[in-house]
């Protein structure tokens, strides 16, 4: 039996991926003995799991991140398949990302903000101190240069940051997280995608009765019809979860 600081991890496609339990599962792992590990943190979802296998620069990305976890259902539900024993659940990337902040809210853990558009980004800082009164010791937009980003690293390095969030998209925050932590190694990075605009209400996430019946994606698809060229994409994941290719 696994204690609070340990995880199984699970290989789904070759991508060795962390088995947590529940959410306080997944912030002991990541808070053991009450240091903040370091490291890049990848939320895998079967979109990712795709994208893993049709460009090899986004599986060099996730095979070099130190913490990938099962963010989507249907990931969760092959980790379950492939692995009967498992004690595994969901853990969605934007959940983790706000019982973080709100951890380091309370042991004023010194986090950095990266991403989002420059009005987000100010009310993401506003709602975090507000809410949980975050150490926020700096912050970016994703507007930036390829120019300005070597700045961009010695700022994060300097500020001392322990926590470094950034929401770029994929593969763009994979591959400023693994450039940015050759200058700073100090701090647990972690890719969190659109979760500034849910956070600060400028888009809205699938009720929780939806996200409780692994049905999200569908919740998506409905409200945003253009989604439907990538849901699609998904059914090449199914055939590899039905037919036992994982």
């Amino acid at each position: 039996m696994n204690n609070g600081t340990d995880a199984p991890v699970y290989t789904i496609r070759g991508l060795n991926l962390l088995g947590w339990r529940d959410m306080n599962h997944a912030l002991d792992y990541l808070n053991a003995d009450g240091v903040m590990k370091q490291g890049t943190l990848v939320a895998i979802n079967a979109e990712k799991v795709l994208a893993a296998e049709n460009d090899a620069q986004v599986r060099e990305l996730i095979m070099a991140s130190e913490f990938k976890y099962a963010d989507g259902i249907s990931v969760v539900r092959s980790i379950r398949k492939k692995y009967p024993q498992a004690q595994v659940s969901r853990v969605a990337g934007a959940d983790l990302w706000e019982a973080l902040m709100e951890r380091a809210g309370r042991d004023g853990t010194p986090v950095f903000l990266v991403g989002g558009r420059p009005e987000v980004l100010t009310q993401t800082e506003q709602k975090l101190r507000a809410q949980w009164n975050v150490n926020i010791v700096g912050s970016q937009d994703g507007y930036f240069s390829a120019q300005e980003r070597e700045a961009l690293f010695e700022r994060i390095r300097d500020s001392g940051a322990q926590l470094v969030s950034v929401a770029m998209g994929s593969p763009r925050q994979e591959i400023l997280m693994r450039d940015c932590k050759c200058v700073h190694p100090h701090a647990l990075y972690m890719g969190v995608g659109g979760t500034y605009d849910v956070f600060t209400g400028h888009v809205k996430r699938a009720p929780k009765g939806w996200q409780n019946l692994g049905l999200e994606w569908l919740y998506r698809l409905l409200t945003q019809p253009s989604r439907i060229t990538r849901q699609l994409r998904l059914l090449r994941y199914l055939a590899w979860h039905y037919t036992g290719r994982l």
